[in-house]
């Protein structure tokens, strides 16, 4: 039996750079969409994203971060592998964010193998278009996250 797969992009698009996970979500639909996976957009709404994970073996979440790297560089790791070091003055733009995931995603026993696409943001301002260096950076995200699945997930 096949597995169910699922990528996920999570982000809010009213704060520019962090809805770059559900840009790339909508690219991947575009030009790079599989047969026998689900596309899910998210948004900002995640405490839904808990309860649907459950219905996947496999689900690859992507989603902006501020990890101090390079603009638009992009990290992929299985969630219990990432290590969080969250400072408690830093506000999410989401309900949950990843690290909230991937607590209740452990206490609720969840057997989901849960992979994320990290990509490095600049601008979380309020506004609705990307920042300029990220914008330049969509093409070869988007080819590096088709790669992954491509060659690691199916």
């Amino acid at each position: 039996m096949p597995i169910k797969l699922a990528v996920i992009g999570i982000g809010n698009t009213l704060r520019r750079d962090d809805g770059i996970g559900i840009i790339i979500l909508e690219s991947l639909l575009r030009f790079y969409k599989r047969e026998g996976i689900d596309y899910l957009n998210f948004g900002s709404a995640s405490f839904d994203l808990i309860h649907r994970l459950q219905d996947y073996d496999v689900a690859l979440v992507i989603d902006g971060i501020n990890a101090g790297l390079d603009v638009g560089e992009v990290k992929i790791s299985e969630l219990k592998d990432i290590e969080y070091k969250i400072d408690n003055s830093i506000i999410s733009t989401h309900e949950l964010n990843l690290k909230n995931v991937f607590e209740l995603s452990k206490k609720l026993g969840l057997k989901t193998k849960i992979y994320v696409v990290g990509i490095q943001v600049k601008d979380t301002s309020f506004g609705e278009s990307v920042s300029e260096p990220l914008k330049n950076k969509v093409d070869e995200i988007v080819k590096s996250v088709s790669l992954f699945i491509n060659k690691s997930l199916l």
